[in-house]
């Protein structure tokens, strides 16, 4: 959970189905280590808190897992040496791969959970011809974000649940703002913009740049 409408909506409805549900949050990193504002971010402490917002009022435990130090090792580490050998990186990419659907994959199983749950809009389907499961872009092609989850394996695909990827946008925000569902949960989180929040992978970017002029000028 981000604290943001997606997520939220998403943990709504599947609790709404009758599953039992835990929220997670990773903390990845501290906004003054990268430099930025908490309004133009993911994943930071206020986030967090506006996540354990959402979780409580919907009656849900709520756990935060610092993943600091593989974000570290695993996107930024990864980011600056792909620049430095003249290819282009994908932080977002690369934090799906080796934190949410690895590390945080691995938690879920370590405290006896069955599924993954994320606001990512995309669809995974289970072909019986073919017996294995297919990713799938979803229902609102402008939002379909099925490309940053193509390396799920089929055992991680067997237990991730999207309940946003077979709607759209509009709709997902009518949920939210459903008399006596989640609007109440999502007030505040609904006041962020969304045209606003940058992952704090793509900032890395910048702090490259830093490093690289440094490097080159000394200064």
């Amino acid at each position: 959970m981000s604290g943001g409408v997606d997520s939220s909506v998403a943990a709504l409805l599947t609790k709404e189905s009758g599953d039992e549900c835990i929220g997670a949050t990773m903390k990845l990193y501290n906004n003054e280590d990268i430099g930025v504002h908490r309004e133009k971010t993911c994943c930071s402490l206020d986030d967090v808190e506006d996540a354990r917002s959402v979780a409580y009022q919907m009656d849900m435990p709520y756990y935060v897992f610092n993943f600091t130090a593989d974000f570290h090792t695993e996107v930024m580490d990864r980011f600056v040496e792909a620049y430095e050998n003249g290819c282009t990186p994908n932080p977002c990419i690369d934090c799906n791969r080796y934190l949410k659907f690895d590390k945080m994959f691995h938690r879920m199983q370590e405290i006896g959970y069955d599924y993954i749950v994320t606001g990512h809009y995309a669809r995974v389907e289970y072909d019986e011809n073919r017996g294995r499961y297919l990713l799938k872009k979803a229902v609102d092609d402008t939002k379909d974000q099925s490309y940053v989850l193509y390396m799920l394996t089929q055992e991680q695909l067997a237990h991730v649940k999207l309940p946003l990827g077979g709607l759209r946008k509009d709709q997902v925000r009518v949920i939210a703002e459903k008399p006596g569902g989640a609007a109440q949960l999502l007030q505040r989180t609904q006041a962020r913009q969304p045209g606003y929040l940058l992952c704090a992978g793509w900032r890395l970017c910048e702090i490259y740049r830093e490093i690289y002029r440094q490097k080159n000028t000394g200064r």
